[in-house]
This record gives structure tokens, C-alpha cells and sequence, in this order.
């Protein structure tokens, strides 16, 4: 199996909407977004599969050493990396963009809580903000500013993924909502490990869903009228969220201790192909 064929196998087994907005571009740039999926499920997975935090450390640590190969003159030993050792030159992606999403993993070996929106902000820079910006740097644009929208973009789609995850995220015993917000709405850690919804817990979760409603909006007024064309496969994803984020607010806030929500396959390519002509603006 070729390098690429192994990136496009990992992206399709994953059902993401990561991907809805690819089909729309040229070829190269579709090769090079899968590319970047397919690093990012890599390291998703080690972390996520390894039950012993220590190997996954380990595992971690292996990938950073094999990136580091994509940009010498060494063979990287992943297909994932050797696919990436030619689109870093094509798109000018940093390492170190690529290096702080290993460092958003480890964060969730070591830390399962998060004591406000700063600290919670870092983790989703690491494991968002700079793969946004590394989608606008593969799309392409003329304005530096392009970039503030795509990081800014990927905070609130991962604030969206938080939000959805609050039940699956706590049945691993992981709480990614401020504690300090959860102290101020009187909602006990305990209550959201035992899935205990409360009137407390909407009114804080309906807190979560405004900021994050606000953050999409910030974030498309930052993207420079120049590069809204170029940046379209950005805007697809960004609509594809804020519907389902929408859609788990019909549904109500308190079931997202309970189950996920999700938005359908031909739901998302309806979405998408409005967002290709009509573009976004939440």
C-alpha cells in the first residue's frame, strides 16, 4: 500500500466531518488535508488506545522523533510522515504547528481536569487552533489575518466536540469544562461523573453553548473578504459544526450526559454544497 492509500484508508474509516469539505478542491490540496487528518487520528489513537498512559508516552515521543524526520534529511518510518515529508514543502506547514498537536495529546495523558477557559484554551490550541491553522495554510491566502480566523475557528469547533462529549468524556473520567464555571453554576464534578442532569447544569451548559456560538461568529468576522474563496473548505467544516451545535441544543443541553448527537451523512453533504455556493455566516 502506498503512503497517500494508507492516509485515505485511515480518513474513511473515520466518518469525520473533517473531511465533507475535500471533494470540492483541487487534487493536491485534498491529498495534503487528508494527510493531516490521518496524522492527527495517528495520534488520537495512540493516546486513546493505550491503556497504560507510560506507553502512550512512549508512543507519543516515537511520533515526535519521526516528524523530526519529515523535515531533515531522513525517511520518516510512518506512511503518515512519509506522505507529509512532501506537503510540508509544498504548503510551508511549520513543525512547530505540527509538533504542538503531539503536545495537545499528552496533555491528555497527564491532566483529566481543567481549572478555567485559559487553561482549557491551551489544550484546544493545541489539538485544534493550530490544525486550523495549518487547513488555511494548505487552502491558502493572501492576508496574515486568515490565520487568527482559522485558530479562532478551531477553538469553537473543538468547544463544539466538548460540549457533545460532557457524558462519553466523563465515562472515562475526564471533565474538560472549567471547574471553576462548574464552582460558579453550583454544579458538583460528582453529579457530572454520574451523569446527574439539573436545572443548574443547563443553565451552565447553555453558558458553554453561547460562548462557543459567539467564538464561530468572531471568528468568520476575522476572515479578510480576499481569502473567503480560497479559505471555502474551512467554512464547510466550521457549518457542519455549528449545525450540530445547534442541533444539540434542540435536543437539549442535559442529554449531553446521556448519549452523543450527530449530524447525518446526507445532512452534512446538503450543508456542504450550500456552504460551496452560498458561503457561512452563523
Amino acid at each position: 500500500m502506498q503512503p497517500l492509500d494508507y492516509c485515505r484508508n485511515k480518513v474513511s474509516k473515520s466518518g469525520s466531518s473533517f473531511v465533507s469539505g475535500f471533494r470540492f478542491l483541487p487534487q493536491n490540496r485534498q491529498n495534503a488535508l487528508i494527510a493531516l487528518y490521518a496524522f492527527c487520528r495517528e495520534l488520537d489513537d495512540v493516546v486513546d488506545d493505550c491503556a497504560d498512559k507510560q506507553v502512550a508516552a512512549m508512543g507519543l515521543q516515537w511520533w515526535r522523533g519521526d516528524l523530526a524526520k519529515v523535515f531533515s534529511d531522513g525517511l520518516p518510518e510512518h506512511p503518515v510522515n512519509q506522505t507529509l515529508k512532501h506537503i510540508v514543502i509544498e504548503f510551508s506547514l511549520p513543525q512547530a504547528e505540527l509538533e504542538e498537536i503531539i503536545e495537545g495529546m499528552q496533555m491528555d495523558l497527564r491532566q483529566v481536569r481543567y481549572a478555567d477557559f485559559a487553561e482549557l484554551s491551551v489544550y484546544c490550541y493545541r489539538v485544534a487552533g493550530v490544525v486550523g491553522r495549518l487547513i488555511a495554510r494548505i487552502l491558502g491566502f493572501d492576508n496574515e489575518q486568515t490565520l487568527l480566523y482559522a485558530e479562532k475557528q478551531g477553538l469553537a469547533l473543538q468547544l463544539t466536540n466538548i460540549i457533545r462529549d460532557v457524558g462519553e468524556d466523563a465515562r472515562m473520567g475526564r471533565i474538560y469544562l472549567p471547574q471553576d464555571e462548574l464552582e460558579r453554576f453550583g454544579i458538583a464534578e460528582q453529579a457530572v461523573l454520574r451523569a446527574e442532569s439539573s436545572a443548574e447544569f443547563i443553565e451552565f451548559m447553555n453558558f458553554q453553548y453561547t460562548r462557543a456560538q459567539n467564538l464561530y461568529r468572531e471568528a468568520r468576522d476575522l476572515l479578510p473578504d480576499e481569502d473567503c474563496r480560497r479559505q471555502k473548505a474551512g467554512l464547510i467544516m466550521a457549518a457542519i459544526y455549528y449545525a450540530l451545535l445547534q442541533e444539540i441544543r434542540r435536543d437539549g443541553l442535559g442529554n449531553v450526559l446521556r448519549y452523543k448527537i450527530a449530524i447525518p451523512g446526507p445532512r452534512k453533504k446538503r450543508i456542504a454544497l450550500k456552504t460551496w455556493l452560498f458561503g457561512f455566516r452563523p
